[in-house]
């Protein structure tokens, strides 16, 4: 199987992508997720090259794969917060030190002056809430923190917001995933409810892409 062919199965089957893997890497899977969610959520070309990352779906799968026995709740769950906490970090910082100049760019390399434009809107209307909101948004949710740093918002107070958003996203997820994996519905209807998962989390980008190609 190629990288690609990988990603894309981790894109539709998330269970099965780190069910094989397990399989293959043992307790090794537990740093193949921890750097598929930092890099999600620190890594902004990332997102920007891979929209459609299966964040959310990803961390329902480890839930589900958690009850069964595949994965261990109790390291799963503080491993990804912690990524996801680092991950803001890095962006954070990144943004207090080269966000001015970065935003007066047109573009650099997939950094495109729309997405940030999207994110500042998001950013202004819902404050410092956006922080732990944008955590169930892909793409939004690793500008919000680099924007965090530009404008200056107090570390102490980024921090606060970043944990508890990282508590919240990693935490409510894997454990809808631990509990609603025991239904006997849910994993004969696996597929459907992995990619409903993605496209809730994708609507706000989806939605924002509509209405651009509407007016256009």
């Amino acid at each position: 199987m190629t990288i690609y062919d990988f990603f894309v199965k981790l894109i539709s089957n998330p269970d099965i992508a780190i069910s094989q893997l397990i399989t293959k890497y043992n307790e090794w899977v537990y740093i193949f997720l921890f750097l598929i969610i930092f890099a999600e959520t620190g890594l902004i070309i990332a997102s920007f090259l891979m929209p459609f990352l299966p964040g959310d779906a990803l961390i329902f799968a480890i839930g589900l794969l958690s009850s069964k026995g595949e994965l261990n709740i109790y390291i799963v769950i503080p491993l990804l917060i912690f990524a996801a906490l680092l991950g803001d970090n890095l962006n954070y910082y990144i943004g207090r030190r080269f966000g001015s100049y970065l935003i007066k760019k047109e573009k650099i390399l997939f950094l495109k002056q729309e997405y940030i434009d999207r994110a500042t809107i998001f950013f202004q209307k819902n404050g410092k809430n956006s922080i732990i909101m944008a955590r169930f948004v892909p793409v939004i949710r690793t500008i919000v923190p680099f924007l965090s740093g530009t404008t200056k918002v107090k570390y102490s107070v980024f921090l606060l917001y970043s944990f508890i958003g990282a508590v919240i996203w990693v935490g409510l997820i894997s454990i809808l995933g631990y509990n609603l994996g025991k239904i006997k519905w849910v994993q004969e209807n696996l597929e459907y409810v992995i990619w409903g998962i993605i496209l809730i989390a994708n609507l706000p980008l989806l939605k924002q892409l509509f209405l651009k190609n509407k007016s256009a």
